[in-house]
């Protein structure tokens, strides 16, 4: 079985960490790549993860973190146990939808 050990902001990012777990010997898959072209020029955000095994999940985000804390990264996006939220872009993006179309009915 799977589990997410990363959400990446987008797909290169996404790579990146995998490489990293490979080259530490674990091996990982990238998901979202379909999903990446859907939003077009908008830049989907939210929708890569870095995917390990089960037994190699604790490691995985052991080698992030430390990864997200000498790479001078100012959020840290390794995903916790409990964290499973949408992406803050793309709730914006579905409110922006939103109040558009509350325009364009009022309009027609």
């Amino acid at each position: 079985m799977l589990q997410i050990a990363y959400r990446a902001k987008d797909i290169t990012e996404a790579h990146i960490v995998a490489g990293l777990l490979e080259a530490n010997g674990i091996e990982a898959y990238v998901g979202g790549h379909y999903l990446q072209g859907a939003m077009g020029e908008i830049g989907a955000a939210g929708f890569s993860n870095v995917h390990v095994g089960d037994e190699d999940l604790y490691r995985a985000r052991q080698l992030v973190s430390e990864y997200e804390q000498t790479s001078g990264g100012s959020v840290s996006r390794a995903v916790s146990d409990d964290e499973d939220r949408p992406d803050h872009y793309a709730r914006w993006f579905l409110f922006a939808l939103a109040i558009l179309t509350l325009i364009l009915l009022q309009i027609y």
